[in-house]
């Protein structure tokens, strides 16, 4: 079977592997919709920070093969799988931080979920991991719960409510969920930044957002002005670039809060004025992945049509072209959301 892998610098190639084999209390998936991201990409271009180095994780697709002690799932079932799961018992995940949880990053799919099939391990599968799929909900719409998940538990986090004024660093797929949700949440102003004319112009026609040139030089004066001089309520660096967060920075008003959702390379650094952090009462909240409460919350949203994501989806190709199409998503010349598709 065909599956992608991180190649020489900045290269990603396929490869011909067997076939995993169905042991007790597995599964054998063969993926149908897998959507590539930021994290994808910086594994594949940048410096990835994070244990794992597998692409792809955001696979939907179909059991095509069930491991004796598997009760609760059969061969023709459509499935949205988690690559990472908790255990549900340790210090980190009784308070409220399963990501943080050791064996989150211990779990995962075999070997990836840019893969023609791909094994779930026991552990992902008693642990809640995968989700059956309802039948109004496509393969390529599931692809999309994964990465829903990570901005729901990131909207959580930064809590945003009523009337907020949000900015949003990075108008990519995550960058436009994440204004989406804000916007279900009942945020009033919303405000996406971003260096790419292309995705600003998406985003333009994507909902009723407010749009700004990350490469303007009155961009803080602009934010301040449309919030009345108040400053944001919460800024969301949707990009693992540091200009943008600094600027989150100086736009956030006294007592907000700026939220680190992109992935920064690793060992990046910025020079940080703490007596300004401290004197403004700035609230500086990562938010890393997400958890089976965001992923089912997530599907029921998707499932519902309460956020519509398929106008996100701009291109698609098949695994034998994934070169191309890491590409297309990490240039973003026309594209939005890449999927891989089986």
């Amino acid at each position: 079977m065909k599956a992608a892998f991180v190649g020489a610098k900045s290269s990603v190639e396929i490869k011909n592997i067997p076939i995993p084999k169905v042991k007790r209390g597995t599964i054998l998936v063969q993926m149908r919709a897998c959507g590539l991201c930021g994290s994808d990409l910086e594994k594949i271009y940048g410096e990835y920070g994070m244990k794992s180095g597998r692409l792809g994780h955001e696979p939907a697709g179909e059991i095509v093969g069930v491991g004796v002690q598997v009760n609760d799932f059969r061969e023709g079932d459509r499935v949205f799988v988690h690559h990472h799961v908790s255990c549900s018992s340790c210090y980190f995940c009784l308070h409220g931080s399963s990501t943080m949880c050791s064996f989150y990053q211990k779990s995962n799919i075999d070997p990836c979920g840019l893969s023609e099939l791909f094994l779930v391990p026991r552990y992902n599968i008693e642990r809640g991991g995968v989700l059956k799929l309802p039948n109004n909900l496509t393969y390529e719409a599931a692809s999309f719960i994964e990465p829903l998940a990570c901005c729901l538990r990131a909207i959580n986090k930064g809590r945003i409510g009523l009337g907020d004024n949000v900015a949003i660093f990075g108008a990519g797929p995550t960058g436009l969920m994440l204004a989406a949700l804000a916007r279900f949440r009942g945020a009033g102003n919303i405000i996406l930044v971003d260096y790419n004319q292309f995705r600003l112009d998406f985003a333009k026609k994507f909902g009723d957002f407010n749009v700004l040139n990350a490469g303007d030089p009155t961009l803080v004066d602009t934010l301040h002005h449309l919030t009345e001089k108040n400053g944001v309520d919460v800024s969301i660096v949707a990009t693992g670039n540091s200009t943008a967060f600094q600027n989150g920075l100086k736009v956030t008003r006294k007592g907000g809060s700026i939220l680190l959702f992109g992935v920064p390379s690793k060992q990046a650094e910025i020079s940080l004025d703490l007596s300004n952090v401290y004197a403004n009462e700035l609230c500086i909240i990562p938010s890393y992945a997400a958890s089976e409460i965001e992923t089912n919350l997530s599907l029921k949203i998707l499932a519902e049509g309460r956020i519509n994501m398929r106008d996100l989806v701009t291109h698609r190709y098949s695994i034998d072209r994934i070169a191309e199409a890491v590409r297309e998503a990490h240039e973003a010349t026309d594209a939005m959301k890449v999927l891989v598709t089986n």
